[in-house]
């Protein structure tokens, strides 16, 4: 397993670091450092465009060699970013165009990170020229084990750009999807407010304007920009293949905050890697859900530098940050925890952000595993150390194990772009607050859970809920009927196949071409405000441990063929269904037509779990999170105590505890933010 950091040698030279006489004497300190903290790899270079290239074609790499020399001495591989996120002052000035431009027609000036238009030639130019040179120049270091691709690709919301370049390359994109601009027209719905078009030159950008665009105008738009990210990435993975076959490329990506298609984008790449900041969330199972969606961005075709299976987590918050209004310390325990918390879920490598904190620039205050003094005592870098302890032991056993589950959320971001249009019928609506409320009832019952797209294969799960999927193309509900047809049990929600794929609603019913299998028609639907609520009675065997409400969002159901759980109690719709049961083919189709609140969810995910034959990893208190790693006849439990208090666990049989190597039977005291690995296989005793 890779345990490491993050690490900015170029910080730490004078007058910042170093001696005269001795300029990269810091490097050799840290090596030193990070050797004794069990660290086996660094990942460096990615804003460094400046410094290893001063001006035009003068290169600079010979510092990053002597870097990466003193890595491979003490054995630690390096993972080498292209510093394309951050380019250099005098290619901006050369090329101002590059500049992007925002929704307002203003130019973003130079100065930072990602002042780009992804749209230019120039800029897609000059990244080539780099990347070639760094794959040239570096690529044959022994100490070499992988590319990162930029860095927070999409970050400060510069996913689109509205240059000229932009409009031209949308124009190229549209006619190729289209291929005419009667289709264009007929598939946008662009007569509405009269606003066809007769030349592909006419089509607009949807920049800022007096009312809102056609919504599927902006669907289009979203799409393009994706793909313009995609296919950058993509310009970058082939150079680095070509030169470097021999290492795999990758990028840090966020749980699906940016505006673009993370599962597209991985697919252009050999394996997904993360930015975490797990430490900053207050909920275990927030911490939790976005892991799970990352790591469900590439299920086949994965190509790690050890061979894994899982993920790798580029970026881990060694502490606090700079950019929220309070950056508080994280306090002792906790990183630990989360570490854990990620290893649990699937990650296969662990790099923390940052080595030390740097002495100048935007982030001089960041958390860093090394304060600016750089003393060994340091608390992070104390608990940091007995993490690499510990890697060294969980290492041969956490090898070729990965994390599977028997339950799916499907989730697109066409889906989630589409309903964060002004034009959706209840602003007070958030389908992330949605998604979230389903995955933490699974969650909190410790049953494993991944995130497909609407169109993937599903027949691996018993279980698959669709959330709010608003926009549903023709095929994607092929694929939802089938699944249940040939078995599986599907749960669908409020706001379903209102629109197709191109942002047009249906004229014969909704949710369209899912009324069969649910078994029902949705013939209104009522936006309630944040501050009111209807409320659901039940009926049958589905039980409850509250009075629910309905809250948000009411879908009034007429029903065609399904049976009645539950119905509303209030309004001119008391009485109508609010959930609804439909069995089509062998498997079962259940709506449920309102949101509700948190206790609700847990009841819902009880009542499946029988209907399902679904059951937790382990019986543990609720305040234990549990997951588990598996292959072949290895399984390996990760119990994780989130709270400040001891929680007791009662053991029904031996466990072998794989961090100290102690049998752990009967009742045990998990100690506040404690942590469990454990086989159901007893330690063996030791021969007289």
């Amino acid at each position: 397993m890779y345990f490491g950091v993050d690490y900015y040698p170029e910080h730490w030279v004078p007058p910042y670091g170093g001696t005269p006489e001795n300029p990269e004497a810091c490097w050799a300190e840290d090596v030193a450092l990070m050797k004794d903290a069990g660290f086996n790899v660094v990942r460096m270079g990615e804003f460094t465009w400046g410094l290893v290239e001063p001006e035009e074609g003068r290169y600079e790499f010979g510092w990053l060699r002597r870097v990466m020399d003193l890595m491979h001495e003490a054995g630690i591989r390096v993972i080498l970013a292209t510093p394309t996120a951050a380019p250099p002052l005098w290619l901006t000035r050369k090329h101002p165009e590059i500049l992007p431009v925002d929704r307002g027609g203003q130019v973003l000036h130079a100065g930072t990170r990602r002042a780009v238009c992804l749209c230019s030639d120039a800029f897609w130019e000059y990244s080539r020229k780099i990347v070639t040179a760094m794959a040239r120049e570096l690529g044959d270091h022994p100490a070499l084990l992988a590319w990162q691709i930029d860095n927070a690709i999409g970050a400060h919301d510069t996913e689109e750009s509205f240059n000229e370049a932009s409009r031209e390359e949308w124009h190229l994109w549209l006619k190729a999807k289209y291929e005419t601009i009667e289709k264009l027209n007929e598939a946008l719905g662009l007569r509405h407010w009269g606003q066809i078009v007769s030349d592909w030159e006419e089509v607009p950008m949807p920049q800022r304007a007096p009312a809102p665009h056609n919504p599927g105008l902006v669907l289009d738009w979203r799409r393009f920009c994706s793909d313009t990210i995609v296919q950058y990435v993509r310009m970058q993975a082939e150079i680095l293949r070509e030169l470097t076959p021999h290492a795999p490329v990758t990028t840090n990506l966020k749980p699906a905050v940016f505006r673009f298609d993370h599962f597209d984008l991985a697919e252009v790449l050999d394996f997904v890697g993360i930015q975490s900041a797990a430490v900053l969330r207050p909920r275990s199972s927030e911490t939790a859900f976005e892991i799970d969606l990352l790591r469900s961005l590439k299920k086949s075709d994965i190509r790690t530098p050890d061979g894994g299976l899982g993920f790798w987590v580029l970026e881990h918050k060694a502490g606090h940050v700079t950019w929220q209004e309070l950056n508080s310390l994280v306090r002792p325990g906790v990183l630990r925890l989360f570490t854990y918390q990620l290893i649990s879920r699937g990650a296969d490598a662990i790099l923390f952000f940052r080595w030390r904190q740097p002495r100048f620039g935007p982030e001089q205050f960041h958390g860093a595993v090394m304060p600016h003094h750089r003393r060994k005592d340091y608390r992070v870098y104390r608990e940091v150390c007995q993490l690499g302890e510990e890697m060294k032991l969980l290492a041969p056993v956490i090898q070729g194990t990965r994390v599977v589950a028997d339950v799916a959320i499907l989730f697109s971001h066409d889906n989630d772009w589409a309903l964060e249009e002004p034009t959706h019928p209840n602003r007070h609506f958030h389908l992330r607050e949605h998604l979230a409320l389903i995955y933490a009832a699974l969650h909190d019952r410790n049953i494993p859970v991944e995130f497909a797209r609407p169109g993937d294969d599903l027949s691996r799960y018993k279980l698959v809920f669709a959330p709010s999927l608003f926009l549903l193309s023709a095929a994607e509900a092929q694929v939802l009927k089938y699944y249940v047809e040939t078995g599986g049990i599907l749960v669908g929600t409020f706001c379903t196949g209102l629109v197709d794929e191109h942002h047009i609603a249906p004229d014969d019913g909704y949710p369209h071409d899912l009324m069969d299998l649910f078994g029902l028609e949705v013939v209104e639907f009522d936006a309630l405000p944040p501050d009111a609520e209807n409320h659901l009675s039940f009926k049958g065997g589905f039980q409850t441990s509250h009075l629910h409400s309905a809250r948000v969002w009411c879908d009034i159901i007429e029903p065609k063929g399904c049976q009645i759980l539950a119905t509303y109690t209030k309004d001119f719709y008391a009485g109508k269904p609010a959930i609804t049961l439909n069995n089509y083919g062998s498997g079962k189709a259940i709506y449920i037509g309102t949101l509700s609140g948190r206790e609700f969810y847990g009841d819902l995910v009880n009542w499946l779990r029988n209907l399902c034959g679904i059951h937790p990893l382990l019986k543990v208190p609720e305040a234990v999170e549990v997951s588990l790693r598996q292959k072949d006849d290895v399984k390996l439990y990760f119990l994780l105590n989130h709270h400040s208090q001891q929680v007791r666990i009662q053991f029904l049989k031996p466990m072998h505890d794989y961090l100290t190597g102690a049998t752990i039977s009967g009742s045990y005291d998990l100690p506040p933010h404690g942590v469990l690995v454990l086989d159901e296989r007893p330690a063996q005793p030791k021969p007289a």
